[in-house]
């Protein structure tokens, strides 16, 4: 579902959206804590069957605050440019909004090998031999999409 945004003649199409979402480098995963706290994270991140996907450690405060609050946005910015004689920018960003659950098993080891294929091109197999020693060190979570907008300034 695309949201929508305030700026409408800035609104990013359905298409331009998820190519930023897929051809970002890392994204922040803003959380909530249990007391009202916002967190951001910044995670890389992977697409995988139209889902966010990122791994992180086994512990630690984003993971208290999503095992509180499953809901979740995670913000990508793409290409950017600063315009300073028009005191503007020319930019391209993606926000969704969803929730997350951790995944497992046959799911969390398809994961890190999308991971692999998206930041190690190249080293395939080096990469299954770091998953198979360090797999146990890391949790995986999909995000699952539940609302996406895109917002872009081409000049």
């Amino acid at each position: 579902m695309q949201r929508e945004i305030r700026r409408k003649d800035r609104a990013a199409g359905q298409e331009q959206t998820w190519r930023v979402l897929e051809q970002g480098e890392y994204g922040v995963l803003s959380t909530v804590s249990p007391g009202g706290q916002p967190y951001g994270t910044p995670l890389n991140y992977w697409l995988m069957g139209g889902a966010v996907y990122f791994h992180c450690a086994l512990a630690g405060h984003m993971l208290d605050n999503i095992a509180a609050n499953n809901r979740v946005s995670f913000c990508v910015v793409g290409k950017t440019q600063i315009l300073p004689d028009k005191f503007a920018a020319v930019y391209e960003s993606v926000v969704v909004f969803g929730q997350v659950a951790e995944v497992f098993e046959e799911q969390k080891q398809k994961a890190l090998e999308d991971l692999v294929d998206k930041y190690s091109k190249g080293f395939r197999a080096e990469g299954l031999k770091y998953i198979e020693k360090l797999a146990h060190k890391a949790r995986v979570f999909k995000i699952t999409v539940e609302a996406i907008s895109g917002k872009a300034r081409t000049a």
